[in-house]
């Protein structure tokens, strides 16, 4: 492995989390441990971290609310929520706050290292583009919208936007194709990066979306909806 990469293990579970580290130092990993999200973060501010794998679960401070400062720090690494419930919603709650993927106890240790490699593997890709990109032009714009990848910032006719981190991802998937039509299931796969299971989070966040940036949202101006298709943002 040429990079040695760092992941954070969050878990109140002194076992659980000590049993994971064992299995991804085998496999060459830099680990970092956590009781809670509190010293999660604290962790996250003094390492470079590659990977996430936190609970949602847990005192002092939750996964979820853990997350939520993560992202709007702009982390943008994996993050891999552990919970011991399987309801759905837990499911879409955790991917809407900005998680990658969601593991539910009790996993195989192989299940979970096969999640960990893959998120890494497309990780390590994105930061090599970041690399390769760096002296491009990152910024769209199609009509008064505009969206700066470099600076993850929104506007509209020269107001800035304030767009939770799935919503900028949305409108960063569409803006940089203009024109073309994304299903809700394309948009769901390519943004949490595992096969659409339900939907409905895509139309709730399009909503959003549209609250911001659109003058009138009801007879919207950049993000169209192709009924029966999908959602688009045409260029002007």
């Amino acid at each position: 492995m040429e990079q040695k990469f760092h992941i954070l293990v969050v878990e109140d579970d002194k076992e659980i989390r000590e049993g994971i580290e064992i299995y991804l130092r085998n496999q060459g990993y830099e680990v970092h441990q956590a009781a809670n999200g509190a010293e999660g973060l604290k962790i996250i501010g003094q390492e470079e971290i590659h990977l996430a794998i936190v609970d949602i679960m847990m005192p002092v401070m939750d996964g979820v609310t853990m997350l939520l400062k993560l992202r709007s720090q702009e982390c943008e690494f994996p993050v891999i929520m552990l919970s011991a419930k399987s309801e759905e919603v837990d499911k879409i709650m955790g991917l809407n706050m900005g998680a990658d993927d969601y593991v539910t106890k009790p996993f195989t240790p192989l299940e979970l290292l096969a999640r960990v490699n893959s998120h890494l593997r497309r990780y390590s890709k994105y930061l090599s583009a970041l690399k390769e990109d760096s002296g491009r032009d990152h910024v769209h714009v199609i009509g008064g919208l505009e969206l700066n990848e470099d600076t993850v910032e929104v506007s509209v006719d020269g107001e800035p936007v304030k767009l939770t981190p799935m919503e900028f991802k949305i409108v960063q998937l569409l803006i940089k194709n203009p024109g073309r039509v994304f299903s809700a299931d394309e948009i769901y796969e390519r943004i949490w990066n595992e096969k659409a299971v339900n939907t409905d989070t895509i139309m709730v966040h399009v909503r959003n979306i549209r609250e911001k940036i659109e003058i009138d949202p009801k007879n919207p101006k950049y993000l169209k909806v192709v009924w029966g298709v999908g959602y688009k943002i045409d260029r002007q």
